[in-house]
């Protein structure tokens, strides 16, 4: 379990009329976003990543929504946090369940990912 993390399990707030969750899930009821143009690489930024999920626990949740197309959730932001935390071997992470249809779903990722500093041209494009 990604111990350090200090939220607690289950809160829930109606915060702008969006029901929403924070909960702690475990890695594999995580399911990729389905045509997510960001791709997760195996590289250094990833191995620091989970080096620092290791020492510091996972400081921002991940933003998931219920899986439209069956069991567990779909991840809208946190794709390379599940990946470090699944190469540190960490099988419960904490995160932000919020109802979204899929335009906000989309809104959300591409703007959580436009901050990330190194975005490959290929990776804008496709958004």
């Amino acid at each position: 379990m990604c111990s350090n993390w200090q939220g607690d399990q289950g809160i829930e707030s109606d915060k702008d009329n969006k029901h929403e969750k924070i909960a702690v899930i475990p890695l594999n009821q995580l399911k990729d976003f389905k045509n997510h143009p960001f791709k997760v690489e195996l590289n250094t930024e990833l191995f620091e990543l989970m080096q620092s999920i290791e020492k510091e626990g996972m400081i921002v949740p991940i933003l998931a929504r219920p899986n439209l197309e069956g069991e567990g959730f779909e991840i809208i932001s946190g794709h390379r946090r599940k990946a470090a935390c699944e190469w540190a071997g960490i099988a419960d992470v904490p995160v932000v369940i919020r109802n979204l249809d899929n335009e906000q779903a989309v809104i959300a990722m591409v703007d959580s990912n436009l901050q990330r500093e190194n975005i490959k041209p290929s990776e804008k494009a496709l958004v």
